[in-house]
């Protein structure tokens, strides 16, 4: 086993001791409550036994947030983890389910606001309309496996742009790069406006009137369906152009992609957590391993 206090270092966890300790605080009795209600569910009634009779866990409330915190900022095996903690293999996997979940349901913080976390897109436009914010919107792939030969829907994955397996995310962001939203991943195959629609931008872009949002080449639908809400660069002149409009065109590019790149820092941030560069494991949880992680990266938003 090794020594606590050094995996709980930042180096293994990507986080510091004062937000490891928020977590604690934060998370500690939504699990307590998930682990007497599967209790509950098991024994089917209320427990016989006196508050604190029976068998102890192995693998603690904080320990378990730890273990998760480095399987998302490293992606060491649970099996690894399981030797540095001392436990079986099996308790890490269901420490990291459990951990993880709770995570994902956190949602992002929002800056200068300390207790107010966004889970929605409504929440997003909601914030942006209300607090004046121009928000900013890209879409990032992560590689995954390629699905079994002969398993339905496997053609989904296959990303036209990277030539590979992905999942698809949609991120928000503000103009300084702080994250704050992303939505439930999707098939590397679906167009990024597709994503976003199917996410109900559309409906959001109807309800509040004021949001402007930053978007790239890849978004001129939406530009089109929502006019000065959806905000593309101008499209590049052609060669017949005069050499003065080309010149302009260029610069308004630059101008809208100078302010547009702050969504691309917000994605680098997520991506510096290795479970992100190439997810190896079952796709069905690489939801809920994005948002946990958007959701820890969103909380320096809090603390500048």
């Amino acid at each position: 086993m090794a020594s606590r206090t050094v995996l709980a270092h930042r180096l293994f966890t990507g986080i510091s001791r004062q937000h490891l300790a928020c977590l604690v605080a934060e998370l500690a009795g939504p699990w307590q409550t998930g682990v007497e209600g599967r209790r509950h569910e098991a024994r089917g009634g209320a427990r016989r036994r006196a508050a604190g009779a029976g068998a102890r866990h192995r693998l603690v409330f904080v320990d378990r947030l730890v273990v998760t915190l480095i399987h998302l900022r490293h992606d060491l095996p649970h099996s690894v983890l399981a030797l540095l903690f001392g436990v079986d293999r099996s308790t890490v996997t269901r420490a990291i389910g459990e951990i993880r979940a709770l995570l994902a349901e956190r949602g992002c913080a929002v800056p200068d606001r300390p207790g107010l976390r966004l889970r929605t897109l409504p929440d997003v436009f909601a914030y942006a309309q209300a607090e004046g914010v121009e928000l900013r919107l890209d879409a990032t792939e992560v590689q995954v496996r390629r699905p079994l030969a002969g398993r339905g829907g496997r053609r989904a994955f296959v990303s036209g742009k990277k030539k590979q397996n992905t999942m698809k995310a949609t991120v928000i962001a503000d103009r300084q790069g702080r994250t704050l939203w992303t939505d439930a991943l999707r098939p590397g195959r679906m167009h990024d406006a597709t994503a976003a629609r199917n996410e109900g931008i559309g409906a959001c872009f109807q309800h509040f009137p004021d949001v402007e949002v930053l978007l790239d080449d890849g978004y001129l639908g939406l530009r089109r369906d929502h006019p000065g809400q959806a905000i593309t660069p101008p499209r590049k002149g052609n060669k017949i152009s005069p050499p003065e409009v080309l010149e302009a065109r260029l610069r308004a590019r630059h101008r809208h992609s100078s302010k547009r790149i702050t969504v691309e820092h917000a994605l680098a941030d997520h991506k510096r957590w290795k479970q992100l560069t190439r997810w190896t494991h079952r796709r069905e949880n690489l939801p809920d391993t994005y948002r946990a992680i958007a959701s820890l990266v969103s909380d320096r938003n809090t603390t500048g």
